[in-house]
C-alpha cells in the first residue's frame, strides 16, 4: 500500500491507461465498422496510453476553456470535450482510426462508463 501511495500518479496513469485501453476495445465491438485498429490488442494498447495522456495533460485544458460552453449546456458539452480527446488521439496514432467525430463522441461516452464502473468496483474494495 506503502508504493501506491509513493507513486500515486505512476499508478492512476496506469489505472487510466488500462480502462482507456478497455473502454476503446469495448467501443470497437460495439460500433462495427466506426473504429479500426487491425484487431490488434497492441494499437488498443497504445491507443489507450495515448488517450490516458491527452486524458491527464489536455482535457483539463479544454476543460478550463470551456466552462462558459459546459455551464449553458448543463454539462453536456463534455460528451464534445471526451469526443475531441478521443478523436486527436486517434489522429495522433494513425493506427487507431475512428471514421467520424460522432463515432469519437460515442468512444468518449463509451470510455466514461467503462471508467465509471471500474472506480466503482476499486473504491468498494
Amino acid at each position: 500500500m506503502a508504493t501506491i501511495r509513493q507513486h500515486g500518479f505512476t499508478y492512476k496513469y496506469f489505472v487510466r491507461w488500462i480502462v482507456s485501453s478497455l473502454g476503446l476495445w469495448i467501443a470497437a465491438g460495439l460500433l462495427h465498422g466506426a473504429i479500426n485498429y487491425q484487431h490488434s490488442i497492441g494499437v488498443i494498447l497504445i491507443g489507450g496510453a495515448i488517450l490516458a495522456f491527452l486524458n491527464a495533460i489536455i482535457r483539463p485544458v479544454l476543460i478550463v476553456i470551456s466552462v462558459p460552453a459546459i455551464l449553458l449546456s448543463l454539462g453536456l458539452f463534455m460528451f464534445i470535450i471526451n469526443g475531441a480527446t478521443v478523436y486527436l488521439a486517434s489522429k495522433l496514432y494513425a493506427p487507431l482510426d475512428i471514421m467520424s467525430f460522432g463515432a469519437a463522441i460515442l468512444t468518449g461516452l463509451i470510455i466514461s462508463l467503462v471508467n465509471y464502473l471500474v472506480t466503482a468496483i476499486l473504491e468498494t474494495r
